[in-house]
């Protein structure tokens, strides 16, 4: 009895621990409990995720270099200008402000500059001394020019022989556009009337309103000299004398250049430029915004006043042309240049890539 007894708990014993391997042993639809811990599927997604984020290319800003003059081919870029010292543009702009062309012009010659706003003419000289290295990328501003007259002796060009005459833009537009107005209205700028040619616009204003005198002045320094002096007076409007001479341009004062290798090599840092910059001009141009554009050009140094400034700037013929329509009209009023005097121009007329993105 006692052997079969214990006989009956040795077979029970074995079946209870078969009973218990079968529990710990994995069973054929339990594998994935171990992939759950390493995750093999879910990492490839993790990576895919954190890629983009981490990619330099898609968070790095382009550096560029803009130089701009104190007047009004700068009017256009102060929204532009203010947005970058907030960091708020897709780019880093780095703005230099000059009193002068010839601040600037060796600069962009050796390429210390990727964008930069000078006198329509100017463009046109540094693409022939750079052999085709600059190009024009858009104008912005228009005839701005005026003959201002501490007196009332002058009511025409042809009134301006015999004087002294303080005029600013030596070898840029104003002296162009003078000289080329005073030869179709019979005068010879060299014999019949005396320019004295002054660095920067606000020289030429100051010397105006101290006593009497004439000067050809640019906006927005007319309107800032005439809240100084109520005894000076607008003795001609440029636009009006060249449209009396039947041109078929208009005077183009001012435009933004770029390098044409930084075009070539950054198109989507140049596309953002432009788009970044007509909305700035769009911003100046606004009467809505026109306040805060204002008290921005008295920031910058560039209209002494905000008053003065609300004046000023509507009447800076501030634009926006690019293309295809940026080409005719340059063109146009480069070709009248070159015919009156080709070093105007650099010599010899741009070839069409001067023209950026126009057929």
């Amino acid at each position: 009895m006692k052997k079969l007894l214990s006989l009956f708990l040795a077979v029970v014993m074995i079946f209870a621990l078969a009973a218990c391997g079968a529990e710990k042993a994995p069973q054929p639809g339990e594998a994935p409990e171990v992939s759950d811990e390493a995750a093999p599927a879910e990492a490839p997604a993790e990576t895919q995720e954190e890629t983009p984020a981490e990619a330099p290319a898609d968070t790095e800003k382009a550096e560029v270099k803009v130089a701009v003059l104190k007047g009004p081919t700068a009017l256009g870029a102060l929204h532009m200008m203010d947005q970058a010292e907030k960091g708020e543009l897709s780019e880093n702009y780095q703005f230099t402000l000059a009193g002068a062309p010839d601040e600037i012009l060796g600069s962009i010659i050796k390429g210390e500059f990727d964008i930069a706003a000078v006198p329509t003419n100017v463009a046109s000289v540094l693409y022939n001394k750079t052999e085709g290295a600059v190009q024009l990328l858009a104008l912005n501003t228009l005839g701005v020019l005026y003959c201002v007259e501490n007196g009332d002796t002058v009511n025409s060009v042809a009134d301006l022989k015999g004087k002294t005459v303080y005029c600013v833009g030596q070898g840029a537009t104003p002296e162009y556009a003078l000289k080329y107005l005073l030869t179709k209205n019979g005068l010879d700028p060299e014999k019949d009337v005396t320019i004295e040619f002054k660095a920067e616009a606000a020289e030429a204003a100051a010397l105006l309103a101290e006593g009497e005198g004439i000067a050809v002045l640019p906006q927005p320094f007319v309107t800032a000299a005439m809240a100084k002096n109520e005894n000076l007076r607008i003795a001609f409007d440029f636009n009006e004398e060249w449209a009396k001479l039947g041109e078929n341009s208009a005077i183009t004062m001012g435009c933004v250049v770029v390098q044409k290798k930084f075009a070539e090599e950054n198109p989507a840092v140049v596309e953002n430029f432009l788009k970044a910059y007509e909305e700035s001009v769009n911003f100046t141009k606004s009467e809505e915004t026109l306040p805060q554009a204002a008290e921005l050009a008295v920031n910058y140094g560039i209209i002494p006043a905000a008053p003065i400034a609300q004046k000023a700037i509507p009447q800076c013929s501030i634009v926006f042309i690019a293309g295809d329509e940026m080409k005719s009209i340059a063109g146009e009023f480069l070709s009248i240049l070159f015919d009156a005097n080709p070093a105007s121009v650099g010599g010899k007329l741009p070839e069409a890539d001067f023209y950026y993105n126009a057929k």
